[in-house]
This record gives C-alpha cells, structure tokens and sequence, in this order.
C-alpha cells in the first residue's frame, strides 16, 4: 500500500511530459529529490524554497518537478531514473544517503547533469555541494554556553556522518570555551525527519538535566516539546523555526540554496555547466543565522554577532587550535586552523565529549 500512495505521488509530482516556450523550445526541466517532505519546516522546506526561487527567476525557461519523503536507498534510485526518463535536465538529490543512487544514476544516464547535496563523490556530470553549517553551530554553542544554568546542553544527532560530528565538535569547543563546566549529552536518533522520535530525544534530555537542546534533525517536535517544559533554550535548524521566536527558539541556523540552485540551473541553460564541489558558508550566505532573540543578554547577543562577522570576513575559523582529539592526543597547535580534508572526513570527537561515536 505504502509503495502504490509513494507512486502515485510520484507521478503527480513529475507529470508526464516537459513544457515548452511559445516559440516550440523545450524548457529546462529541474528535477529535486527531497528526503522529508515539503513542510517540515526545516532541511526540505529551506530546499523547496530554493526549488521555488529556481521558478521565480527564471520564469518560463524552467519546469521543476518533485518527489518528497523518499527513503535513502534503492527508492531513491527509482525515483532519479523515473525524473531522468520524464526528461529532466538536471536533478538536485538533497541528502547524505543519496550519494551513491546519484552516482548510479548518473552512470546510466550521462546526458542528464546531477547535484548532490552534502555527498563527497563526483562524476562528469554530478557536482557536490554543502553548506558549513559548523560555522553557525559555533555561534550557537557560544550562545548555549552562556545561557544554561544546569551546564548540561543536549544534542539531538541524525547520523553519524562527518556534517553532524563537525556540527556536535563546533557547538561544543565554542560552548566549552565560555563556560568550561558544561556537558554535552547526545542522543542518536537515527533520522533526518522524524516529529515522534526528534520529541521523545528533547524530552529524554530534558529529563537529563539539558536547558539547552541543539538538534541536527529536520522537525519542529523539538521546539515544541522545549516549549513545553518551559526554561529550555533551542536553536532552530536548517530554517528559522521563528514561530517559537523569541523563546524557546532564541536563533538558528538558515540554509539558503536559492542562490547556488538558480545559479546552477541557468549554467545547464546556458550551455557552462561543470562538475564542480561547492562548500559556502556564512560568508557568501549559504549559511545564515536567524535572529538573535532579545531572550539572550546584549552582550552575548553582541559576542555572537560579532563571532559571525569574524567568520564571514574569514578573520576567524571555529576550528582554531590549539585543539585535541578527545583521547587526548594533539590535533591543531595554537594558532593552527583546519583543513577542508579533515573536516570533510571528520570522525572523533574533540577533547572534553565524552560518549563514542557510533559505528
């Protein structure tokens, strides 16, 4: 029943047959593959909106299709070869777990440009992309740090990839330097999207003395069961959650793909496009920091504001050493910064997490 409803709203969201102009040339048709869907009011809804801009700009030239909640794995495989086989020119798949489908895909049918997002394998016709969204857990972790009262913050976690531990490493080094009594405790939830078990992990760490909950998940259900307990301090993810501004959601981190998306479509128009790896940041916007609520003191506000201009302009990068790995072995000297290999592949904790990484 299940894979006969995903059909059919696959075939909804793809339609059967390209658009054309007036003038009988075909449009360029955008393909996406979302793994939650459209309104999660996190990583998918921010990636919709680029889908929605990719329509705004360039007006009649394009047609973008979709297909949401589509599972990591051989579904995604079928969905790809279905929007390649409906006529689309290029196709952004929009999670982690996509990255080997994309590549398989993209194999078959060479004509066909492919983007994947957060994904560190390419081919001819399939370009990565990712944002540094470590750059904002830094800011959020200086933040964090200054605001809990019980010194425990609690961290929802999706996976364990290299994107989620430089998230957890980066919150906590920023944390820990402004207030070195704080614990991180982390919970694994083993998905991207999912309200029940992202509000269950916010209660469980609520429980556990956090009045701090980060999260790396797409949903709301954090924000809210925050709201619920009351006192507890929460960051919104991927976009700005601003519906629980100014408390318990006291800022965020905004992922803006509208720009790099627009820009990549019109390179297939236009006859330019490349295989190319692109990782942005605050600096050119890719990441964005909401709203710093008037629930966080003026001087913290200040101190972040000010950490994120230091980061834009490039003066200052949130893995500074001197820095160790969390069996106490040396990492970066003082003064040494991190390079983009490590970071990329990044597998161990910093010094001062306690827990293991799992396998």
């Amino acid at each position: 029943m299940k894979l006969i409803t995903l059909l059919a709203s696959a075939a909804v969201a793809l339609g059967l047959a390209g658009g054309a102009y007036a003038d009988g040339h075909e449009k360029t048709k955008v393909g996406f593959v979302f793994v939650g869907p459209i309104g999660d009011g996190g990583w998918t809804y921010e990636h919709n909106k680029g889908r929605l801009a990719v329509e705004e700009a360039l007006g009649d030239a394009v047609e973008t299709v979709y297909v949401e909640n589509v599972a990591e794995g051989p579904d995604s495989e079928r969905v790809m070869t279905q929007m390649a086989l409906d006529g689309a020119d290029l196709i952004f798949t929009t999670s982690f777990g996509y990255m080997d489908p994309t590549i398989n895909i993209a194999a078959k049918f060479p004509d066909v440009k492919f983007e994947h997002a957060t994904g560190y394998k390419r081919a001819d016709n399939v370009s990565t992309y990712s944002a540094r969204f470590y750059e904002g857990r830094a800011i959020q972790g200086h933040i964090a740090g200054k605001m809990t009262k019980s010194n425990i913050i609690g961290y929802i976690a999706s996976y364990p990839i290299p994107e989620v531990i430089r998230g957890i490493n980066a919150a906590y080094i920023h944390a820990a330097k402004v207030n070195p009594d704080v614990e991180f405790k982390i919970i694994w939830a083993y998905t991207w999207f999912d309200p029940a078990k992202e509000a269950d992990a916010a209660r469980a760490l609520i429980e556990q003395g956090a009045d701090v909950v980060l999260q790396h998940t797409d949903s709301t259900a954090p924000q809210a069961a925050a709201q619920e307990a009351g006192n507890v301090v929460t960051f919104g993810q991927a976009s700005d959650m601003g519906q629980y501004a100014p408390f318990p959601r006291v800022s965020s981190i905004i992922d803006d793909w509208a720009p790099y998306y627009i820009a990549r479509t019109k390179a297939v128009i236009d006859g330019t496009w490349e295989s190319t790896d692109t990782w942005d940041g605050i600096g050119p916007g890719m990441v964005g920091i909401g709203e710093i609520s008037d629930a966080v003191p003026a001087d913290v506000k200040e101190e972040a504001l000010a950490m994120k201009a230091a980061i834009a302009d490039g003066s200052y990068h949130p893995f500074t050493g001197p820095l160790k790995k969390q069996d106490g072995s040396d990492w970066l000297a003082d003064g040494e910064v991190a390079d983009d290999g490590t970071l990329a592949g990044m597998n161990f904790y910093v010094e001062g997490l306690t827990g293991e990484i799992p396998q």
